[in-house]
């Protein structure tokens, strides 16, 4: 009997183990080597606030910026919507959350809202009547920003022209509508802290630190969460899906990550969206780059790069090294027949753009070659991206590919994103039209 106590006792305590090591996330730069000393004791160039060039700038000016940075507008934007006036839909597993206005409308925005009502729900998740805030709303990281760059950013949102727009409710199922349930969550998974630099690494990198896990928040998109559905920074940046789109892995592995994307190319990607050879971002991360990164300093841009240059490698065996040849000028009988409603699909609505090699005749951001999404054996993003269309700024005026999903049918996108991949890309992908209907489901709109 008392074997089995001792032994009951051991698997407990093993369970408890397991258990931490599942829950335990660890803060965003725990990566780096060396510690971490509070903002007021680190003796390098400040890395919060706004580029030098801003610094003269009236608290409005510097709040835009910030902003811009911490990408407000991207969910606070209903599509088609009056920015910063909310009711854009996230389809979650368990219900659907929808946006609030933050334009200082009195009744259906945050006009009444104090400075210290602003500053706890940016950092605490919590609103001014007390209500729990769901982490959709990126405090988590939020939190790290300091109190003058969260009332800089309340500056510039209330100088907006208020917009009365109700936000539709949410529809989250039991137990995920109990908001009183986020504050056991936070207690794990919000540091309610702000950005601790690291004196060992350089100005720079504490910059591009302070721009991409308290402003940026890459994280929310691009790491894997847990079963909390906390960001869980040991699989930091590997690549996960995000409102039916696949954020890729931004990691320094080489094959399935960006390590072997020198400075340069890296810096280009992030301030245009769009790099020779590499593709064009589309989707949530087309929008990060146009409604955010793409008014950015370059010298925040390469404090950005500096930063992501150190994060340690995840390779993700799933996703191949992209192929980088053309294909050929014209497809092979063998190839229509093996997949002939996707060739025609192609035909008609591709080829004209995209052309039959993957090098666009027409324009450079509609190139295939390269591409992390057409060598995704999953193609998700190639759905997505026919179903939605891609609308994108370049430095010669907008881009628009038109969205087809009301013009094909779920088995007609299949099968052509299917052909995309086989043809471009290095591993065909086995999408079904149950997947294209889910896919289009769980996007946000």
């Amino acid at each position: 009997m008392k074997r089995l106590y001792w032994i009951l006792l051991a698997a407990a305590a093993v369970v408890c183990v397991i258990a931490a090591w599942v829950i335990y996330v660890p803060g965003p730069t725990a990566f780096a080597s060396g510690g971490s000393v509070a903002l007021g004791d680190y003796k390098d160039a400040n890395p919060t606030g706004v580029p030098a060039s801003l610094a003269r700038a009236d608290i409005v000016k510097r709040g835009e910026y910030l902003t811009r940075a911490a990408d407000c507008e991207a969910c606070h934007t209903a599509k088609g919507g009056t920015p910063y006036t909310g009711g854009l839909a996230f389809n979650l597993p368990f219900g659907t959350l929808y946006s609030p206005n933050i334009t200082p409308d009195k009744e259906t925005g945050i006009g009444n809202w104090s400075d210290d009502d602003f500053i706890k729900a940016v950092h605490k998740g919590i609103a001014p009547d007390g209500s729990r805030l769901y982490p959709a709303f990126p405090y988590p990281s939020y939190t790290l920003l300091t109190k003058d760059d969260v009332l800089a950013i309340k500056a510039f949102l209330f100088s907006l022209t208020p917009v009365r727009q109700e936000t539709p409710p949410n529809t989250l199922a039991f137990p995920f509508n109990q908001r009183w349930g986020m504050m056991f969550w936070s207690l794990f998974y919000n540091s309610d802290e702000r950005y601790r630099p690291n004196p060992s690494q350089s100005a720079e990198w504490n910059r591009g630190a302070y721009l991409a896990e308290a402003l940026g928040h890459c994280g929310e998109c691009h790491t894997p969460r847990n079963l909390l559905q906390a960001v869980d920074n040991k699989k930091k940046f590997a690549g996960t899906v995000t409102a039916g789109w696949r954020a890729y892995n931004i990691t320094q592995d080489a094959t399935s990550g960006i390590g072997s994307w020198d400075a340069a190319t890296t810096a280009k990607f992030l301030s245009h969206g769009h790099a020779e050879g590499l593709g064009t971002a589309s989707g949530p991360m087309g929008e990060a780059i146009d409604l955010s990164l793409r008014h950015m300093t370059p010298e925040d841009i390469n404090a950005l790069v500096v930063y992501l240059k150190t994060i340690p490698a995840i390779a993700d065996t799933s996703m191949p090294l992209p192929k980088t040849m053309q294909a050929s000028v014209f497809p092979s009988d063998h190839e229509i027949s093996e997949n002939t409603r996707g060739a025609m699909v192609f035909a008609g609505a591709c080829a004209a753009c995209h052309s039959w090699t993957g090098k666009s005749a027409v324009l450079s951001y509609a190139d295939f070659i390269g591409s992390r999404t057409v060598n995704d054996p999953t193609a998700q993003n190639v759905a997505q991206a026919i179903i939605w269309g891609v609308t994108r700024h370049s430095p010669n005026g907008v881009v628009k590919m038109p969205g087809f999903g009301s013009a094909y049918s779920n088995e007609e996108i299949a099968a052509v994103s299917n052909y995309i991949t086989a043809r471009f890309g290095a591993e065909k992908s086995r999408i079904t039209a149950e997947d294209v209907k889910k896919i289009g489901e769980q996007a946000a709109h």
